[in-house]
């Protein structure tokens, strides 16, 4: 906002119209002040996730846990170098290897005695619908340091009920950075289904969004027998895809061959 100068004290105005005018003219610069800020501090943009201490202690539990799979670490610091690790570990291994290794990471990341019982006593509770919203839950709290911003919504169960058992990944970091769908397929998608199902007795399905990097979590829905992302295309920001590309005669791609 404009600053009022005081007047000297032997300067009288004549004509107290003026101050009118001045007043108004100071009226309309403060609304056109007050719009340009409001256009400044209000524009429609995603909430990005700011990480906290325990992120921070979470991101280098899951890395270790990574590195001691692979037997290889980044130069990369943070989540960077956890990307790197994870390409490491799809890159020298079969997407069924892969997915193994993914698995026992998970599991190692738990107590065993905890999962033992929470899938004995917690999993048959309501046909499983307890279990399903308490990892939900569990998850968005968590998770977001691996993911991003996300939320608990509600999923149709197969039996055509309503439960708030799904967790909806706004933009996945993990696949955005990675760019990489077999990434996101063999390393996070297959495994976590599989944990979360043979570990604590919960259904999962994981629908990733290639398009705008969105994921849904459905706990307590299994998934299909025959599953579309596994013939997802390479991303086109994908480095391995570009030099596949660049060394092949057909510029058509077909599915991801890391899927």
């Amino acid at each position: 906002m404009a600053t009022l100068l005081p007047l000297p004290f032997y300067s009288v105005p004549q004509k107290p119209q003026l101050q009118t005018t001045n007043n108004h003219r100071m009226f309309r610069l403060s609304a056109q002040s007050r719009e340009t800020m409001q256009t400044t501090i209000d524009p429609i943009s995603r909430v990005e996730y700011t990480p906290g201490v325990f992120d921070h202690v979470f991101l280098n539990l899951f890395r270790n846990k990574m590195v001691q799979e692979v037997g290889w670490d980044s130069e990369k610091l943070g989540y960077d170098g956890l990307i790197d690790v994870a390409n490491r570990l799809m890159v020298a291994r079969t997407n069924s290897e892969t997915k193994e290794a993914a698995v026992r990471i998970l599991k190692s990341l738990f107590p065993p005695l905890l999962l033992e019982l929470y899938k004995i006593l917690i999993a048959p509770i309501a046909r499983g619908k307890l279990a399903a919203v308490m990892v939900a839950r569990v998850t968005a709290l968590s998770c977001q340091w691996l993911m991003g911003t996300c939320t608990v919504n509600n999923v149709e169960l197969p039996d055509g009920s309503s439960l708030p058992s799904g967790v909806f990944v706004e933009r996945c970091k993990y696949l955005e950075e990675s760019k990489c769908v077999g990434i996101c397929v063999n390393t996070c998608k297959l495994p976590t289904q599989e944990f979360i199902m043979d570990h604590m007795g919960v259904p999962l399905l994981m629908e990733p969004n290639f398009n705008d990097y969105s994921c849904q979590f459905k706990f307590g829905v299994s998934p299909p027998e025959e599953d579309s992302t596994l013939k997802e295309p390479c991303l086109e920001v994908c480095p391995n895809a570009t030099r596949r590309r660049k060394a092949a005669t057909n510029t058509l791609e077909m599915k991801c061959p890391k899927a």
